[in-house]
């Protein structure tokens, strides 16, 4: 069952076969409805919450959009398990056919749902059944698409052929902007607000038909089809998979010290860059849009260099290397974004020094994943605020039941608490808090935005762009790593779950801790600690345990 020297190397050296490039192609279709489907719900968040839950106040509107985009992350895991089995037992093409299927129905569905207002509560709930159905398809797709493209690649050149999966996230990002600023400028914003907003939704009834009119030409995997013919298939996917442990510990070794410090790499990179330049540094969305569509542009390329690369010299030094990296460069690198996107913030910080005098008693750690929490004592509100305007503070101890304050120079102002408040009275104390704040910080000199005379436009895409490198590097090769872990007979379930685990849990609720961990704080960048920990986890654990897979051969069925 090895392969040969003279085999490999007539294999990886040949030019990539019509065939083998539909492959990719097919494949690489469900990746982009995934970050197309998952850029529009970002993008048009505000404006599905005034649509489907206008029968609550707009706050809690927004938190239920949330918590049904969150619904989406908390369920691929399990999504993973259900199609990864399914893919395992009857065979990769018809699993990820189905997947794509309920994807793209799912979505496109979410364009011709009736508003609140036509169908009441049946609205919004039939929207968080289509968000489920996306997650658990989602949770199938990537393993497939992974799964099926690196049976067909000729050994030696698997890193690089999956690698162009990775690449296409980006595609699904600018094809949700394209489709959404055109639509947006094409109706003027109050017919997009109405219902324009659905037709990015509709058309992703193309992607489908084209997706699936290419998969059902496709022919089922070799390795697997080979396999089935010997009678070599796995019965219980899930029970030997995870149920033994000499392939549980693999599946462990994978998530711990593999896909967990890739996922915090490849948000931080991507997702929490562009929320650090919104809502931290204040750059105006548009502006900070473009700047991070230019660093994916000039970075993307990188994914298949790196997975090309990786057939080289291995998957496992690439990944680590990119994880380490990153930890060991967060803290300058940010920094540097702050002072060459919003210098008049940087100077403010160091100039009017704030401190938080409170009960810490009384103080939370904001960790909010779906929205759904509510954080109203006195010191909550005051850091919650200070946390949001990007200030900077210190900590100061005070007597237990302490009204929180702020010190500002010279100046103090008393927070106030919002327990037991009617809705209405905390609406108008917090109006009235935020703008005395609002003053206070901007006597001081922290700006309400970042001046966009000011923004060194080069070097913030440099820094963007060192941000994705690190990206390409830990996701460019870790969709073959993953694949040759697993022997075929439990491949398709095996890598699934530890690949959603660390993307759908450990990236996806990164923005939410790292905010939590800056309003604890009060230290704009001590959210960075979460992705350093994590990549440095994923170093040590990967560098001891995980082994080497670059020249493993697939048709192992055990």
């Amino acid at each position: 069952m090895s392969v040969t020297t003279a085999d490999a190397s007539l294999a990886a050296s040949g030019p990539m076969t019509p065939e083998e490039r539909k492959v990719i192609f097919a494949s690489s279709l469900g990746t982009v409805f995934e970050w197309y489907d998952f850029y529009l719900y970002g993008s048009l968040s505000a404006i599905i919450a005034a649509q489907f839950f206008s029968g609550v106040n707009p706050t809690a509107a927004f938190i239920f959009a949330l918590m049904a985009f969150a619904a989406g992350f908390a369920v691929r895991p399990f999504g993973a398990i259900f199609f990864g089995r399914l893919g395992d037992l009857v065979g990769r093409k018809y699993t990820f056919l189905i997947t794509i299927l309920i994807m793209g129905l799912s979505t496109f569905i979410v364009g011709v749902l009736p508003s609140y207002a036509s169908w009441g509560m049946a609205a919004p709930v039939i929207l968080i059944i289509l968000r489920l159905f996306q997650g658990l398809a989602l949770g199938g797709e990537y393993g497939g698409a992974a799964t099926y493209v690196a049976e067909h690649a000729p050994h030696g050149r698997r890193g690089f052929y999956t690698s162009w999966i990775q690449t296409t996230a980006t595609l699904g990002l600018f094809l949700s902007l394209l489709v959404i600023l055109g639509t947006r400028t094409w109706m003027g914003e109050e017919q997009f607000a109405a219902w324009g907003w659905r037709i990015p939704f509709l058309l992703s009834i193309v992607l489908l038909a084209i997706s699936v009119w290419i998969r059902l030409s496709l022919n089922e995997s070799p390795v697997f089809k080979r396999m089935k013919e010997e009678g070599k298939s796995s019965k219980a996917p899930l029970t030997e998979a995870f149920g033994r442990w000499e392939n549980a510990k693999v599946a462990l070794v994978a998530l711990l010290g593999g896909t967990a410090g890739q996922a915090v790499v490849w948000y931080t990179g991507q997702f929490y860059a562009l929320f650090f330049l919104t809502q931290t540094l204040k750059v105006d969305g548009a502006t900070a849009n473009i700047l991070i569509a230019l660093s994916l542009l000039i970075g993307t390329p990188f994914f298949v260099v790196f997975g090309w690369l990786s057939d080289k010299i291995g998957r496992k030094p690439i990944i680590l290397g990119g994880c380490l990296l990153a930890a060991l460069t967060y803290f300058p690198l940010f920094g540097l974004i702050t002072h060459y996107a919003n210098p008049d913030l940087e100077r403010a910080q160091a100039a009017a020094p704030v401190t938080v005098v409170a009960d810490p008693g009384e103080c939370s750690f904001q960790f909010n994943p779906v929205g759904t929490a509510k954080f109203v004592t006195s010191c909550d509100i005051a850091k919650s605020f200070l946390a949001r305007n990007a200030v900077n503070y210190s900590n100061e101890e005070a007597p237990a039941g302490t009204v929180a304050s702020i010190r500002i120079g010279d100046q103090t102002i008393a927070s106030f608490s919002g327990v037991g408040l009617p809705a209405d009275e905390l609406k108008a104390k917090s109006e009235a808090f935020n703008a005395t704040m609002t003053e206070a910080i901007r006597a001081h000199g922290y700006p309400i935005k970042a001046d966009p005379e000011k923004i060194n436009t080069p070097m913030v895409v440099v820094l963007l762009t060192i941000l994705v490198l690190f990206v390409t590097m830990v996701y460019g090769p870790i969709a073959a790593m993953l694949v040759e872990l697993f022997p075929t007979r439990i491949r398709y379930t095996a890598m699934s779950l530890p690949y959603h685990i660390g993307n759908g849990w450990f990236g996806g609720f990164l923005p939410t801790t790292a905010f939590a961990m800056v309003a604890a704080t009060g230290n704009i960048y001590y959210g960075l600690w979460y992705p350093i920990i994590v990549a440095m986890m994923t170093v040590i654990i990967g560098l001891f345990f995980m082994p080497e897979t670059k020249d493993r051969d697939l048709r192992n069925w055990h």
